[in-house]
């Protein structure tokens, strides 16, 4: 009679593996979803407010090439190619970075460190069944994530970004989505109001400073140096990410002007802007992305000059 519950336990242990092993699975999928061709519709809400946008997506050969065009308020619309802006329109020319639907690209390895897998059952999005996948957070510098996988494609139709109270900071969700063999390059050309991006606009830099601290996992992707909108001072900004949060932190010599320091937490994005005294001058640094306002914080204090940079 003894052995019946140790069957039991190991049969539990198993079944716990097993799970684990779809979840990563998934997860794998994921990661590569990134690599087919698809159209579709799909709403997002944040802060209280929602946008409905249209996306045409080309991955199967080459650079991926998306278009996304906001059908909702004034036109706004930007084309991509490997992840580059190519042309942008309306409030987007100044709002780039921050146009993402959430397929990136996805290192499976680095998200297991940084994120626990669950699978919490089977949804329907957009009319097409779903598996659900939870990553949530393995410390207090991220947020965790549901994502609504298709079970054809593992595209993500739909993705939920929920704070460590539980409470709901951003939704990405399909209303409608097409696979495709081949997508026609017809529906990839961007509209006439579409302006080109300018290279000489945002500059490839080897920056002079870095963040001293960032949370385990986040790597410095991109920096980039562009003339401020409200002013002719050059601007940098350092992207960084762990494959799904993301921040970036911008450096703007003040020159003699006035700025406070300031904190405030809108949704999903933490702003967190200090003056930093250097010896050329003040610097504002402002920190701004999908962490918690105290990760934030914290990045914004570690800001340290680079031996070399320029």
């Amino acid at each position: 009679m003894r052995i019946l519950p140790l069957i039991a336990l190991l049969g539990g242990a198993l079944a716990g593996q097993a799970r684990a092993d779809e979840a990563q699975d998934w997860l794998r999928r994921l990661t590569q979803a990134e690599r087919q061709d698809f159209q579709g519709t799909f709403v997002y809400e944040r802060n209280g407010s929602f946008s409905t946008h249209s996306i045409w997506h080309k991955g199967r050969a080459g650079d991926v090439t998306e278009r996304l065009l906001q059908l909702d308020g004034p036109a706004q619309e930007v084309l991509r190619v490997g992840g580059r802006p190519q042309c942008v329109s309306g409030a987007l020319v100044d709002q780039v970075a921050d146009v993402h639907w959430p397929a990136r690209h996805l290192d499976a390895a680095q998200l297991e460190k940084r994120y626990e897998l669950r699978l919490l059952g089977r949804s329907r999005v957009a009319g097409r069944p779903a598996m659900v996948l939870a990553l949530v957070p393995r410390d207090q510098h991220r947020y965790a994530f549901e994502l609504h996988l298709d079970e054809e494609s593992a595209l993500p139709l739909k993705s939920l970004l929920i704070s460590e109270k539980g409470q709901l900071l951003e939704r990405f969700q399909f209303v409608s989505l097409q696979l495709a063999e081949r997508l026609d390059e017809r529906a990839l050309r961007p509209g006439s109001s579409c302006k080109e991006v300018s290279l000489s606009k945002a500059s490839v830099l080897s920056p002079a400073w870095k963040a001293g601290w960032v949370p385990p996992g986040f790597e410095l992707s991109q920096a980039l140096q562009r003339s401020s909108p409200a002013s002719s001072e050059p601007v940098v900004s350092l992207l960084y990410g762990d494959g799904l949060a993301r921040f970036t932190i911008f450096l703007e010599p003040l020159h003699g002007a006035g700025a406070e320091d300031a904190r405030s937490q809108l949704g999903p994005t933490a702003v967190v802007s200090r003056r930093m005294s250097t010896t050329d001058g003040d610097l504002m640094v402002t920190v701004v992305g999908e962490i918690p306002l105290g990760t934030a914080e914290r990045v914004a204090l570690s800001m340290q000059s680079v031996a070399g940079g320029q």
